[in-house]
């Protein structure tokens, strides 16, 4: 576009012989000029030149980098998993994936249960991606977190994080979000038993 309007502005050209000699000059074909250039028109085409060859040499560096350093493969995954939860529906959705969430997980893997896990330990996130989960690094008790694994198109949520305070919290989040969900919380101790079915959980499981 640049060659275009210059070769205009500078030699009086119409927009088509303008664009031709733009792609002539700067995929280097040695075609022969459209119109004899004037001074300017030659100081013009140079610029062109070495401006239009270091744009294209610098968007293939660029593109062989991010090939050769995985960056496209990772980026494409990543777009993928982000589909993935988009899209997710019907599913349960697994806050923590220690001793609890990962048996849980495994009785869903079995019975073919659409499930997401919700982890902020990258290492448990890691081994629960490898057993085949879809998974977010994140806190389990914040909405926006919630909302991005789908909370409003879930059919339930089981609150199995690190501690009772936190699953109090998870089961605070998530009722608040979806009045109508169903939600299982785990409870450590005995005093957190009420505390999670005053925060909304439907069941409580006492570990």
């Amino acid at each position: 576009a640049g060659g275009t309007v210059g070769y205009m502005a500078i030699e009086g050209w119409g927009a088509w012989d303008a664009f031709y000699m733009t792609i002539i000059t700067v995929t280097t074909v040695g075609y022969q000029e459209v119109h004899p250039l004037s001074r300017a028109g030659q100081a013009f085409t140079v610029v062109l030149l070495v401006s239009g060859v270091g744009a294209a040499l610098y968007t293939f560096t660029l593109l062989a980098t991010v090939v050769v350093e995985g960056g496209l493969p990772k980026r494409l995954q990543r777009r993928r998993h982000q589909r993935m939860l988009d899209t997710i529906k019907d599913h349960f959705i697994i806050c923590g994936y220690g001793r609890i969430g990962s048996i849980v997980a495994r009785q869903f893997r079995r019975q073919q249960i659409p499930y997401v896990v919700i982890e902020r330990n990258p290492e448990r996130l890691q081994t629960a991606i490898e057993e085949g989960a879809l998974g977010v690094e994140a806190d389990a008790s914040r909405e926006d977190v919630l909302k991005r694994v789908g909370i409003e198109r879930a059919r339930g949520l089981i609150a199995a994080v690190g501690t009772d305070a936190e699953n109090v919290y998870a089961v605070l989040s998530a009722r608040v979000m979806r009045p109508d969900l169903f939600i299982i919380g785990r409870a450590e101790t005995e005093d957190a038993t009420p505390k999670l079915k005053r925060a909304g959980a439907d069941r409580v499981i006492s570990t």
